[in-house]
């Protein structure tokens, strides 16, 4: 049980270390990716969980219905599968913002880290580089935080994208129209 403990604050200790080294701007990017993580978390508990029954009780709502070749009929089952691609696109476009985001502050990282680069050599001059090491810390972890944290929501947004529109057109498929004949598309 010690060795773990260690080992866990041996891992704080190297993350505090890591920001530390990246400057302030490298907390706001930890932030920007947890929070579009944990929105990515929710999609994928929700598409594994809560969408299944909301698709069940649509096709169980229009299977209940008499009629499924008027006017009247395809507005309601447009708008069922509306509502269903709606709630499945829920925080897309936030997750897309943040993707969007994580470069930029990596962008704002390298800045503010060049700056106090600039700071050092002006103050001592540029025959100390273990000054400037700091500064050039600040200015590379965040952007490479910033693009691993652009990465990595990337995938999540292709493959949310991918998902929710397979889903739509899999309960499209589900929510037959009659023909005039009577007969199922």
């Amino acid at each position: 049980m010690d060795i773990l403990l260690l080992g866990f604050f041996d891992i704080v200790e190297r993350i505090q270390d890591f920001l530390e080294a990246g400057g302030p701007v490298l907390l706001a990017i930890a932030g920007v990716i947890f929070m579009m993580w944990a929105m990515s978390v929710e999609r994928f508990v929700y598409f594994k969980w809560v969408l299944p029954r909301q698709e069940q009780a649509v096709i169980a709502l229009w299977n209940q219905r008499p009629e499924r070749a008027s006017w009247q009929a395809h507005q309601i089952r447009r708008a069922l599968i509306a509502g269903i691609a709606l709630n499945a696109r829920l925080y897309l476009p936030t997750i897309k913002t943040l993707v969007t985001v994580c470069p930029l502050f990596g962008l704002m990282g390298t800045v503010t880290g060049m700056i106090a680069v600039f700071d050092v050599m002006a103050f001592a001059g540029m025959g100390n580089p273990r000054l400037m090491a700091s500064g050039v810390s600040q200015a590379t972890i965040p952007t490479l935080a910033g693009m691993v944290g652009a990465l990595s929501g990337i995938f999540v947004v292709v493959w949310l994208e991918s998902t929710v529109k397979r889903r739509v057109e899999l309960l499209g498929d589900h929510l037959t129209i009659d023909t005039a004949g009577g007969a199922g598309r």
